[in-house]
Parts: structure tokens; C-alpha cells; sequence
């Protein structure tokens, strides 16, 4: 990577910069690897409809299945706009069980 500081007759000066990694377990382990990436066919569900348990009235969700096996976050609805809390769990076959709450947040 490179920056430009300055220019000299019309010509930037270039500067260098370090390539920012962090390699926290750059001493990964075969079994490591397998135990955080678990295989399967890559398939899992990216978006699902839920009930607002405010109003009643179904909102489409988009999941994101990169996020974790367990996942807890909060999504306004999208025809109250009152807080939704959502907890998203992915079983080893793709399929989200996703489980909402009001949320008063």
C-alpha cells in the first residue's frame, strides 16, 4: 500500500506503509480449523419472516449466517418501527430456528 504526502514539481512523493495483519493463531491446527469452519454444503438460510410481537404483522428478515452459529440482536419492525429482539440459531445443516421478543430497548 501506498499514500501520496506531498507533491514535489507536479510529482507525489510516495510513501510506503506496513500491510496492517493480525495473525493472532497464525499456528492453526488442522483440528483448530475444522473446529471453528465446520464443513457442510455451504447452504444456509439468509433471510426469513417473523411476526412482530408488537403488531402482529409479518416483517421479512435478512440473516446473516457469517455472524456466528448463536446470534442475539435487536431489528426494528418494519411497519411499527417498535424494537424486535431476535435470537437466530443455525443448526449444522444451514437451517435458522429464529425466536422473537418484544423489546422495550
Amino acid at each position: 500500500m501506498f499514500q501520496f504526502r506531498g507533491t514535489d514539481e507536479n510529482r507525489p512523493t510516495l510513501r510506503y506503509l506496513e500491510t496492517m495483519v493480525d495473525f493472532v493463531n497464525d499456528d492453526w491446527t488442522q483440528a483448530d480449523l475444522d473446529d471453528e469452519f465446520p464443513l457442510g454444503d455451504g447452504t444456509a438460510e439468509t433471510e426469513t419472516v417473523v411476526t412482530c410481537p408488537h403488531c402482529g404483522e409479518m416483517n421479512e428478515i435478512a440473516l446473516d449466517p457469517g455472524s456466528g452459529e448463536d446470534q442475539e440482536y435487536i431489528e426494528d419492525c418494519h411497519v411499527c418501527c417498535r424494537p424486535i429482539l431476535m435470537y437466530v440459531r443455525y443448526g449444522r445443516d444451514g437451517m435458522a430456528d429464529v425466536e422473537v421478543y418484544a423489546s422495550d430497548s
